[in-house]
C-alpha cells in the first residue's frame, strides 16, 4: 500500500479514479480506453505497456493485480520506458509478482533515476539509496555494474 501511494505521487500520470489515462505520446489530451491501451501494448508500444502495467499495480481503472503489472511492465521497462523502470524497482523491492530482490531493485531505480528529471529523479534514486542501505559493497556494486551495462531492447 504504501508502495502504491508513493508510485501514484511520483511517477504515475495524472488520472482520476475509474476514469482513462491521457495519452502523453502524442502530447494529446484525448482519452484513451483500456482497450485502445492494450492494444498499443500488445503491439510494443512502451508507454502503453507503461500505462497497463500501473494501472495493474495500483488497481486504478483494472483490478489490482501484481502478475499483470509486471506482464505489462516489465516489457516497457526493457525498452527504457523509466517510470516503467522505476515500477519494478517498487516490485522487487517488495516481492511483488517477483522474489524480492534489492539487487535488482536498485538497477532499476537507478536507470529510473538516469532518465527521470526533477521530483521523479529524486523519487527513483532515494528508493535506490534506501535498498542500498540493506546491501553488501559487492552487491551494491553487481547492482551498478549491471545498470551500467543495461541496453534497452527494441520492440
Amino acid at each position: 500500500m504504501i508502495l502504491a501511494l508513493m508510485l501514484e505521487m511520483s511517477v504515475l500520470p495524472a488520472f482520476p479514479q475509474n476514469k482513462t489515462p491521457q495519452s502523453t505520446t502524442k502530447g494529446d489530451a484525448d482519452q484513451l480506453d483500456v482497450a485502445s491501451l492494450r492494444i498499443r501494448a500488445e503491439v510494443g508500444e512502451a508507454e502503453a505497456q507503461y500505462l497497463l502495467g500501473v494501472m495493474y499495480f495500483t488497481g486504478r481503472n483494472l483490478p489490482q493485480d501484481y502478475k499483470e503489472a509486471y506482464r505489462w511492465a516489465r516489457p516497457a521497462a526493457e525498452q527504457g520506458e523509466a517510470r516503467a523502470q522505476f515500477v519494478l524497482g517498487l516490485m522487487y523491492e517488495a516481492g511483488q509478482a517477483v522474489p524480492q530482490d534489492y539487487l535488482q531493485a536498485h538497477m532499476w531505480y537507478n536507470l529510473a533515476a538516469a532518465s527521470l528529471t526533477g521530483g521523479n529523479r529524486e523519487s527513483a534514486a532515494g528508493n535506490r539509496d534506501r535498498v542500498a542501505i540493506t546491501m553488501t559493497a559487492e552487491n551494491i556494486a553487481e547492482a551498478q555494474r549491471l545498470a551500467r551495462e543495461w541496453k534497452p531492447k527494441k520492440e
